[in-house]
């Protein structure tokens, strides 16, 4: 059975578009790619939720997420106004430093307007506002509940579509029949998990090198309501490692007031799997302010712990033989630590890099050569930073595509150099606002380290000092002393807040029960 989609103009027809899979990658591919064809398939192995509902295929979506920078003015490219969107239905905005507390490796970091921002968030709900958006859009329409079994091969080595069939158990007569849906241009955006590879060597091409820099670097994440009567100063609250001290702590305000709290280890330590191991693991942080603040919070639900964790490059840039009008983009084509949150500000800027090459090309035809190029290109920087650490602590490359046979690379003077200015630039955050700036610049991948002021030179780096206070007037030493008074207005737990259209009820954007009121404490 054959499915084609034909262009509204037959003389100016681009064709049809299929994007195999609806994550924060194939998503901002197709409005992409929107622009340019005249129909995209966004083909998906899951049944879509209306709202901000968990999806089957987002295993880490019940980690902290947050939109950096970089990933909300990329959004904003290609979803004009969806910040606005995002706002209504619920999600925070931090600016940083000013609404937040950085614990920097060498102290607290001054607060004040640096001209960056994250939009802190569930998971679910980035997805679904943007799901919303592309459902709105008369040129993409939605498969789902279908996996695709392989790829339309045609002369010239060419891809003419995809096969696929719907998931469901399989009946007296065997799975389901197959379905050839017709394409001009196809993307897989299917995540880690990708069947690439296995595509195109069925195909008789030569699969891709990976290369593979192990991370032991382990997680632990849940949800809170905050204790009755908090007040605050701060919207999120960041325990950054130190050389000393290798864990690191996250909590950030999401929809409906709700706090997301995510500790990191990176000695390989074993992730607590229940709230009194969350508790104790807080407390062996640099600081114990993340501790004392989650102490008496009410948990929305279980402790959610994550160790596999990776750093995958799929090498499809060299490549020499490839089928034309076939690209592989976001996790299917490189994994990175969510150590360093670079995941969906990669997978925006690799629609922004689709997006420009379409509008510059003309064309889909001859264009993925450029393309795959293009993206490693893009991709290049962040992998860097990512993995630098790692090659110079005993971590291994393995696999076809990792260079001398799998072994460590060789300490060289560009490493020193890229150790030397992060140093310095973490022991002068506590006191520059530049060097704070251009600390959480780099944290936020939000572009190279020179679009930043640079902060003053110093002889040598600083040993991190003891961390003192947190500079806040309701939390630490400094804290002012308040009167017990009402708590302001507040969302009510159980409630879903934001847009009724994007949280339906059910939803996971709403609260789940928590404990009875009596045994919530107050501060």
């Amino acid at each position: 059975m054959s499915l084609d989609a034909h262009g509204v103009d037959g003389s100016e027809s681009r064709g049809h578009a299929v994007v195999i899979g609806s994550g924060l990658a194939g998503l901002t591919a197709a409005r992409a790619l929107a622009n340019f064809m005249d129909h995209v398939t966004v083909i998906e192995r899951d049944r879509l939720p209306r709202g901000a509902a968990r999806r089957r295929g987002v295993p880490q979506a019940r980690h902290t997420h947050s939109l950096t920078t970089t990933a909300q003015q990329g959004l904003e490219q290609l979803f004009p106004g969806i910040g606005q969107d995002f706002e209504r239905a619920g999600a925070v905005r931090v600016r940083l430093p000013q609404d937040a507390l950085v614990l920097g490796p060498a102290g607290w970091l001054p607060r004040f307007d640096a001209g960056l921002s994250m939009l802190s968030a569930s998971r679910d709900l980035i997805d679904a506002v943007i799901r919303e958006r592309l459902r709105a859009e008369p040129k993409v329409s939605f498969l789902q509940g279908h996996e695709v079994l392989g790829l339309q091969p045609d002369r010239n080595d060419t891809v003419t579509g995809v096969w696929t069939r719907r998931r469901e158990r399989p009946g007296p007569d065997g799975p389901g029949p197959r379905q050839l849906i017709s394409a001009d241009f196809v993307v897989d955006a299917s995540g880690r998990d990708s069947r690439a590879p296995h595509w195109l060597a069925e195909l008789g091409y030569e699969p891709p090198r990976e290369t593979v820099v192990r991370a032991r670097t382990t997680y632990a994440s849940t949800v809170f309501a905050p204790p009755i009567g908090h007040v605050a100063d701060w919207q999120s609250l960041l325990l950054m490692a130190a050389p000393d001290n290798p864990r690191q702590g996250a909590l950030n305000v999401i929809e409906g007031g709700r706090w997301a709290v995510t500790l990191a280890f990176g000695d390989g330590e074993r992730p607590p799997t229940d709230h009194a191991a969350l508790l104790r693991a807080a407390s062996r942080l640099r600081h114990p302010l993340l501790r004392d603040v989650i102490e008496n919070a009410t948990p929305l639900g279980p402790v959610y712990a994550c160790t596999h964790t990776e750093n995958r490059w799929r090498h499809y840039e060299k490549l020499r033989r490839w089928p034309d009008q076939f690209l592989v983009m976001g996790d299917a084509l490189a994994v990175m630590d969510p150590a360093h949150g670079q995941g969906m500000t990669l997978a925006v800027q690799g629609a922004l890099v689709l997006d420009h090459m379409l509008s510059g090309h003309g064309t889909t035809v001859g264009l993925a050569y450029r393309l795959r190029r293009a993206l490693a290109h893009r991709l290049a920087p962040a992998w860097q930073s990512s993995t630098r650490h790692l090659r110079t602590t005993g971590a291994q490359e393995t696999g076809s595509g990792a260079p001398d046979g799998g072994r460590d690379r060789p300490r060289g003077l560009r490493a020193w150099l890229a150790r030397r200015v992060t140093a310095r630039i973490a022991a002068e955050a506590a006191t520059e606002p530049h060097a704070a700036a251009r600390l959480l610049a780099r944290l936020q991948a939000a572009g190279p380290l020179a679009a930043v002021p640079r902060p003053r030179a110093t002889a040598r780096p600083a040993t991190p000092a003891v961390p003192g206070p947190p500079p806040s007037i309701t939390h630490g030493p400094r804290a002012r002393r308040r009167h017990r008074t009402p708590a302001p207005a507040a969302p009510a737990i159980g409630v879903a807040t934001g847009s009724a259209r994007l949280r339906p009820p059910g939803s996971s954007a709403q609260w789940p029960a928590p404990a009875p009121a009596g045994e919530r404490r107050r501060p």
